[in-house]
């Protein structure tokens, strides 16, 4: 049995932990656009990633927070300290939630079911926190199971139930189907799993594509073979800032925050001794529709200029399209990450090489704090909280 548990609203629910006036009432944790909000909040419709006007004119009597990244990175820590406290085989998904896999654990711990039931506990105990817990024999199940448990409870799906729980529920809780998919699905009166399940794998493929049609098959029959997995490193190293709502940005605006953005990027990925070969710029328009734009270097770097540079070719080729949808959000990945840091040395044949600048920047900052350093381009403008992106 697996189990998946997922932190609520975590942001929120950090926030309305470490400030007593801020329990039971609506809470939108954000800047220009909202990372989080409460279930208080969630009941009047507010959602993520959403425009904190529009936020505010659904639930007026929110109350706004800026976020604090270090108080969710510690308390991440807290709780991923009980998960490994309950197994040593967790799964980490995000910084709010995992995957855990307890069933080794039944002569010792008990079921499923008790182990869950002791983990909501223990994080309630020892962190403040809610969390809710799906419990399942697939990955993909249990996942379900917890945004069907949500808020704050405890879902288990028995062993031999799971068609009769999965199928009534709509095509949106497949994973891989988004708004364009269940549209498609939906006007051939494809309304739940059920629906799914009940064609063929054939007619699947035909309707959406070979990759997808064989996907949702298996998912809607609850076919899912992966086993819960440790140990793994991330597959990219990455960062996101919203930037609100304005009709006056400029590119050298945009420029600015990407640049930081790149800075913590390489940054990590030289803490962890991790080059990479592919960079994605990731932005989100004004209409939140979301685009991907990549490019893959020669050689693997961690050179933030390398990286830099590479990001802000991908950006200027994107500006036409931005100047005409508008731009809400920026974020950079690094990928085709090398297992051992390994990196490719060239001589310094016609620009000298930056790795020294990058050795310095981060010795400055690993004893002074990350905020020591800035780049120039940021004095007098604000970035909003950097939100890390970890990928398989």
């Amino acid at each position: 049995m697996i189990l998946h548990a997922d932190l609520d609203s975590f942001y929120a629910s950090v926030e309305q932990r470490d400030d007593p006036a801020l329990r039971g009432r609506p809470v939108l944790v954000g800047g220009g656009v909202v990372l989080a909000a409460s279930y208080q909040a969630k009941a009047y419709g507010v959602r993520t990633p959403m425009a904190l006007a529009r936020a505010r004119a659904l639930c007026p009597h929110a109350i706004v927070v800026p976020p604090r990244m270090a108080a969710y990175s510690a308390a991440s820590k807290a709780v991923f300290a009980v998960f490994h406290d309950t197994t040593p085989i967790v799964e980490p998904i995000s910084i709010d939630e995992a995957f855990l896999d307890v069933d080794g654990l039944r002569r010792i711990r008990g079921g499923a079911e008790e182990i869950a039931r002791q983990l909501r506990a223990d994080v309630r105990a020892r962190t403040g926190l809610p969390i809710t817990v799906g419990v399942a024999r697939t990955k993909f199940l249990a996942k379900v199971a917890s945004g069907a448990g949500k808020p704050d409870g405890l879902l288990v799906v028995p062993p031999g139930g799971e068609l009769a729980f999965l199928h009534p529920l709509p095509v949106e809780r497949l994973w891989g189907v988004g708004p364009v998919t269940a549209a498609k699905l939906r006007d051939r009166q494809i309304h739940t799993v059920g629906h799914v399940a009940r064609i063929g794998e054939a007619a699947l493929i035909a309707m959406l594509g070979h990759h997808a049609g064989r996907h949702l098959h298996a998912l809607a029959h609850n076919r899912d073979p992966r086993q819960v997995r440790t140990g793994r490193r991330n597959g990219s190293i990455g960062a996101q800032s919203a930037l609100g709502r304005s009709d006056t940005r400029t590119p050298a605006d945009v420029e600015a925050v990407l640049g930081a953005l790149v800075d913590r990027v390489t940054g990590r990925m030289r803490r962890a001794h991790r080059a990479g070969r592919t960079v994605t710029l990731r932005l989100r328009f004004a209409d939140y529709q979301r685009v991907t734009r990549s490019r893959s270097l020669l050689t693997a770097t961690t050179a933030t200029g390398a990286v830099l540079r590479t990001a802000l070719d991908l950006l200027h080729e994107a500006w036409p399209v931005i100047t005409v949808r508008g731009l809400t959000l920026v974020g950079v990945a690094v990928s085709n990450l090398d297992a051992d840091g390994a990196v490719q040395l060239e001589l310094p044949f016609e620009e000298p090489r930056a790795d020294g600048l990058d050795a310095a920047v981060d010795r400055v900052r690993d004893r002074f704090g990350s905020a020591a350093l800035r780049r120039a381009a940021m004095v007098g403008r604000e970035l909003h909280p950097s939100v890390p992106l970890l990928s398989d």
